[in-house]
């Protein structure tokens, strides 16, 4: 069992999605106590955004690439590598502005590549990464799950439509939400989310 685990929280010491992440991290090894972990910080050590530089790098001749080019395309080979490598993700994911972290963005744009995790066939795309599992740790501020805010969600939905096309369709959601809507809220959702947790070994 290799786990590559993945935050994306900006904050440190006060991110519920990290907190989460780290408490399944922690399950699954006393769960599988010989598996490997990979561990990724996105916010501590940000992965540069993808833009033209980067994306042509690949298909540079060696001899033509810039520094750049070449410092980033290893990084590209490197975040492939690690999820090659895993059999399971765990990803601290909150929502920001409705949608992901620009940090985890970045993530998903080095390794959602044609021919290497997904391919284009005669019946559409094909995901090429099938096999593996994917854990969600999820925080919201507020309730998107339900009710008229859930029309503006595209955080959990964008990271299992994803993860789907690279052929990832074993995921699971741990979430913590209206952790902004008083006290009371945020520790049922918190206590929610530790129970969903443990039931992980179940």
């Amino acid at each position: 069992m290799n786990i590559l685990h993945l935050d994306s929280g900006l904050f440190t010491g006060q991110s519920v999605s990290r907190e989460l992440s780290g408490r399944i991290v922690k399950q699954l090894q006393q769960q599988y106590p010989e598996a490997s972990l990979t561990y990724r910080d996105l916010v501590a050590q940000p992965i540069s955004h993808l833009d033209a530089e980067i994306l042509l790098a690949g298909a540079a001749e060696a001899a033509d690439r810039s520094e750049r080019q070449q410092t980033e395309l290893a990084m590209t080979e490197t975040l492939l590598d690690e999820l090659f490598a895993a059999d399971l993700l765990v990803i601290g994911a909150p929502l920001y502005n409705f949608s992901i972290p620009t940090q985890l963005k970045a993530w998903v744009d080095r390794v959602a590549q044609a021919g290497r995790t997904f391919q284009y066939t005669e019946q559409g795309p094909e995901g090429l990464l099938k096999g593996k599992r994917a854990i969600i740790a999820s925080a919201r501020g507020g309730v998107y799950s339900e009710g008229p805010a859930a029309a503006m969600e595209h955080q959990e939905s964008y990271i299992k439509t994803l993860l789907g096309f690279i052929g990832i369709t074993d995921v699971s959601i741990i979430r913590a939400e209206g952790l902004n809507m008083g006290d009371q809220l945020r520790a049922e959702a918190l206590t929610s989310a530790g129970k969903e947790i443990e039931s992980l070994a179940s």
